[in-house]
């Protein structure tokens, strides 16, 4: 069997009682994170756009309504991210969708989730030392869609789900990073691969056939897509290794290299509050932002698109001065940050122009050191990585990384990290100091979000217009029945929606 067969024989026979109870609780949490980013992307001008375009989340055919939810949750950077990829957009938006449609209850729903989301990390984690890294990674969602729709359509043929995973990876997606961060394509990137992988479904229903082994050959997607292919990654620990158990949640928008920086904002705010009961721009010398090579790289892509509140928001999202900046004076950061009036404040830009954003080493050893976005992947490739770093962020990072992750076998993700972490130092012109450091952001990967997920998603449910009752209902997902998880499904989704031709700023 290729991998490829081997992926599929496994994915397609899951069952709900062979996924751990662990396993079965992230993914429920995962699916009302993911309801809440369709509810920020819906309740915005942008989403009605994208709705008026597609039509709505739920519709009669529900390979339109996955590419819809597909599109709404993915744009405002509220994703949640796993080794390897943004993955929620597809492996739960396309379950979602079907469950509505089919009637399915709460068990099948999770476990088409679960399927969804192990095959879609593994062949990203094979490929994830590549050009395409994050959300330009979008073949993710290739396989997502494909192993989302097939499970809850009750399709048990592995040669059924092998043929359509090789057509629709067959032409895999590229994004273009000027349409990424400074257009609305962005709004797109998650639902055009779902449509592809819809149409990939109903071409191996009819009968044609894809490659078995377009994984691994010469001529196939871990070449193309990959500087340093990883195969092993697709099938090593099939039914013991969950890659569920590496996903990260999103609490706040903005692109993940920004969660640590934020959350010591936030942080600061109340300790400048507590000492000078008001944080005053004009008493700020500078913001020092140390951090690990991840934030550094993605902040200087943005960098050159952002230049005050006029920027395009795709390029906001992953900037790191303006929302260091808004968390500092407010306290958070909310999709509503993201918009006018709060994107005109004067205060928040004279700030963001203080905010300096350096590498710390030793934060880049942390990330290396941890699984995800790439540790892993780096220490199974070992010394053959080195290529791949060296482009990414020279011989220095080529020194860190391979010392950071020197060979080790675990047997499984349950201790799983991502320490993308910052610390931030707010000098005053009075000359005092102000310092907070997170190794892992809230909500990432750690300890503390293995204990604590439920509660985070129930939070961040809630703080975009989710009620408390379908927030707390969420644990309880995997025992629903039919009736009653469309119920709950309509309530998470319901959500009040601006005219689509309201004012758009960029």
């Amino acid at each position: 069997m290729t991998p490829l067969e081997r992926l599929c024989d496994w994915a397609a026979r899951l069952t709900h009682d062979a996924i751990p109870e662990r396993v079965r609780a992230l993914a429920a949490s995962q699916i009302l994170s993911q309801a809440a980013s369709v509810r920020a992307g819906a309740a915005h001008p942008l989403g009605a756009r994208l709705v008026a375009a597609f039509g709505e989340p739920f519709q009669p055919d529900a390979r339109q309504s996955a590419c819809v939810l597909a599109g709404l949750g993915s744009w405002l950077n509220l994703d949640d991210t796993a080794y390897a990829g943004h993955l929620s957009n597809s492996t739960v938006a396309v379950p979602l969708a079907f469950a509505h449609a089919r009637g399915l209850t709460g068990a099948r729903l999770i476990t088409a989730v679960v399927a969804a989301t192990e095959c879609a990390a593994r062949i990203t984690a094979a490929v994830t030392l590549g050009p395409l890294r994050g959300q330009s990674a979008v073949h993710a969602h290739l396989v997502g869609a494909v192993c989302g729709r097939l499970h809850c359509e009750g399709v048990t043929d592995p040669r059924r789900w092998t043929d359509a995973l090789g057509l629709a990876l067959a032409m895999p997606h590229r994004p273009l990073l000027r349409a990424f961060l400074a257009s609305d394509a962005r709004l797109l990137n998650a639902l055009t691969p779902v449509r592809t992988g819809m149409d990939a479904c109903d071409a191996a229903a009819a009968g044609l056939r894809g490659a078995p082994d377009l994984l691994e050959h010469p001529d196939g997607f871990l070449t193309a897509l990959s500087s340093v292919p990883l195969p092993e990654e697709v099938t090593d620990g099939l039914g013991e290794r969950w890659h569920t158990d590496t996903l990260s949640f999103k609490m706040r928008p903005g692109g993940p290299g920004i969660d640590a920086a934020v959350d010591c904002a936030v942080e600061l705010h109340g300790a400048l509050r507590a000492d000078t009961g008001a944080v005053d721009p004009a008493s700020v010398a500078e913001v020092l932002v140390e951090a690990s090579l991840y934030t550094v790289y993605a902040g200087r892509r943005a960098d050159r698109y952002v230049t005050g509140p006029d920027s395009p928001l795709g390029a906001l999202v992953l900037h790191t001065p303006y929302p260091v900046a808004t968390a500092l004076l407010t306290g958070g950061l909310r999709v509503a940050d993201f918009e006018r009036p709060a994107l005109a404040e004067p205060g928040r830009w004279q700030l963001a122009r203080r905010v300096r954003l350096a590498h710390d080493p030793a934060l880049t050893r942390e990330l290396f050191a941890s699984d995800a976005p790439f540790g892993a992947a780096v220490r199974r490739a070992g010394p053959a990585a080195e290529p791949w770093l060296l482009e990414f962020g020279g011989p220095e990072t080529v020194r860190i990384a391979l010392d950071a992750t020197a060979p080790r076998r675990e047997p499984d993700f349950t201790a799983a990290t991502k320490a993308t972490g910052a610390r931030v130092t707010v000098r005053l012109r009075d000359g005092r100091e102000f310092t907070r450091e997170r190794l892992i952001p809230l909500g990432a990967a750690g300890p503390h979000t293995r204990a604590c997920h439920g509660e985070l998603v129930r939070e961040k449910f809630m703080s975009l217009g989710g009620d408390a009752d379908t927030a707390k209902a969420a644990a309880g997902l995997g025992g629903m029945d039919a009736a009653r998880l469309r119920d709950w499904l309509e309530a998470a989704l319901l959500v009040p929606r601006p005219a689509a031709d309201a004012a758009i700023v960029h």
